[in-house]
């Protein structure tokens, strides 16, 4: 009889590859992010990623990364967190989501009000920024766990 192969991949390599592929779908020039849902039986609820709010053209609102407020991209995109809750298909209570990079403090708020119980994150690139710490902050104080993937592909 022959047995199940054993190198197969982790359900966290599996969920962050789909992750880094759905960041494939960002307009922006400077910042591809991904992120999934997961529900408790390691199925896919919601996919997301960066962009403009729904039915606005990606050539219609500036993507600059400096300047005056409303003259960059910060003051309009939708973060691929947000994306991936706003677009599940049944609710995020009890889920974990996948990011390939951690949340801002803005994109924690939508994780902790939506019930997601893990933040499971591949970059840590904004470490010390001013969101990702409040991000840190409320995560502790809500009880979510965050832990950082390290990519397992190769192995």
């Amino acid at each position: 009889m022959q047995k199940p192969r054993e190198n197969h991949i982790s359900w966290d390599e599996c969920f962050m590859r789909i992750a880094r592929v759905i960041a494939d779908r960002s307009k922006d020039p400077s910042t591809q992010a991904g992120a999934l849902v997961v529900d408790g039986n390691n199925i896919v609820v919601g996919l997301g990623y960066n962009g403009w709010p729904r039915g606005i053209e990606a050539d219609q609102l500036p993507w600059e990364r400096e300047g005056g407020f409303l003259d960059t991209k910060y003051a309009y995109v939708c973060h691929a967190e947000e994306n991936a809750i706003y677009n599940a298909n049944k609710p995020t209570h009890g889920c974990k989501i996948y990011c390939t990079l951690f949340p801002c403090n803005e994109c924690a708020k939508t994780i902790i009000q939506n019930g997601v119980k893990e933040v499971v994150y591949e970059s840590d690139k904004y470490h010390d920024a001013k969101e990702c710490v409040a991000a840190r902050r409320m995560f502790e104080a809500a009880g979510i766990s965050c832990r950082q993937y390290g990519c397992e592909w190769g192995k």
